[in-house]
């Protein structure tokens, strides 16, 4: 926590979120989740990444009098066309939990040779003051999806996604090395300039 206390509420539903981003700022600032605050509904996300940050980021900042942290990511498979992108969280439908949607990308790509596999994560970071400001940042992490699914760290995709440089799954990562190199720590990285400008 920095010494002013500086408040920040992440404006996400999803635990693994949270906990990637309160180890990422927390040094500095007291990270707090929606749990904190229930009434707080965010908006649909739709096709855009930016959009989709900002809009969630916008609402809680508005919801709750505090600077909002919100990102949108997904993972874009070459082979698929980018597929699922910001659909990631709702690939497959909403009966799907993670391990469904691991799974049914596998299959999906089974027929997909190693050299066919590339893929990315992507993440934007908005950062949004009560009074309207916002910035956003970008960050990815390049790779490729595995032939089957391997560890039991992280969350989401994961299981199936293998870093350059790395011979696991994302989720074979210890957590200070996953949040060193993955898309969401690389955005909020990219975003500490603004986040100390604005909140100190």
């Amino acid at each position: 926590m920095s010494p002013a206390g500086a408040r920040i509420v992440v404006a996400t539903g999803n635990a693994g979120k949270l906990r990637e981003v309160r180890a990422l700022l927390q040094r500095r600032y007291e990270v707090v989740g929606l749990e904190a605050f229930p009434g707080v509904v965010l908006p649909e996300e739709g096709d855009d990444y930016h959009e989709n940050a900002i809009r969630k980021a916008h609402a809680a900042a508005i919801a709750t009098g505090l600077p909002a942290l919100a990102d949108d990511s997904g993972i874009e498979v070459e082979a698929l066309g980018g597929a699922p992108g910001p659909h990631s969280a709702r690939y497959g439908g909403a009966s799907l939990d993670a391990a469904g949607r691991n799974r049914l990308l596998l299959t999906v790509l089974s027929d997909v040779p190693a050299h066919g596999r590339a893929a990315r994560f992507f993440c934007v970071a908005a950062l949004a003051l009560p009074d309207g400001t916002v910035e956003s940042a970008e960050g990815e992490c390049r790779g490729r999806i595995l032939e089957t699914a391997s560890g039991r760290a992280g969350f989401g995709y994961d299981p199936v996604f293998q870093p350059e440089g790395f011979a696991g799954s994302m989720a074979e990562l210890p957590d200070a090395e996953k949040n060193r190199l993955s898309h969401r720590g690389r955005a909020v990285a990219a975003l500490q300039p603004a986040l100390v400008r604005l909140v100190g």
